[in-house]
Formats: structure tokens, sequence, C-alpha cells
């Protein structure tokens, strides 16, 4: 990761809680290394993401934080329209369901 945002490149990350985690993280700067430890950071609209540039997550229940989070990421609207186009084609939602990638 450091790596990558040295090179200025895209970090993509996996699921919401590394989101989190990488997020944590930026605000000592953009030094990743092995931690143990826990976060309380709660991403919502307006937030400036620092570490992240991409996430592939599953879709998540309406009036979530989760939902929050990923339209912290994207514009609301543009989320909502995703959200719409999965109901419509069936796509699964929570845990197991389908994903998608938000760049």
């Amino acid at each position: 990761i450091n790596e990558t945002k040295k090179k200025r490149r895209r970090v993509f990350a996996v699921g919401t809680s590394t989101v989190r985690s990488l997020e944590t993280v930026a605000v000592s700067g953009f030094q990743v290394s092995p931690k143990r430890g826990w976060t309380d950071k709660f991403i919502y609209p307006p937030y400036k993401f620092k570490m992240v540039d991409a996430m592939i997550t599953n879709f998540h229940q309406p009036k979530s934080t989760l939902l929050m989070m990923v339209s912290a990421f994207a514009d609301r609207d543009q989320i909502m329209k995703a959200y719409r186009e999965a109901k419509k084609n069936g796509y699964r939602f929570l845990s197991y369901g389908d994903a998608m990638l938000i760049l």
C-alpha cells in the first residue's frame, strides 16, 4: 500500500471494514505497517478519503451506516441508482450477496 501510494497509483479496498481500517491509518500519514487495534471511525458524507481510491463492497441494507459510507465514497444519487438497478435485476443483498466496484 505504501509503495502504491508513493507511485501515485490507486488503492482498491475490499470491504467496508478494510476501508475503515485504512482510513484510520491514514490520519498518521501514508505509512501502513502491521498493527493490532480497533477503530471507531464513522465515515459519512461529506468525507474526503485519504487512503482508499476505489472499493469493492456488497449491497447493504437501506438506512444503514454502511450505506452512508458508500454514499460518502460516491454520490448518494449514484449509489441509489445502482441499488435500484440491482433490485430490478434480482441482485442479492447483504453479506453473501452480489458486490459492486465503486470507482
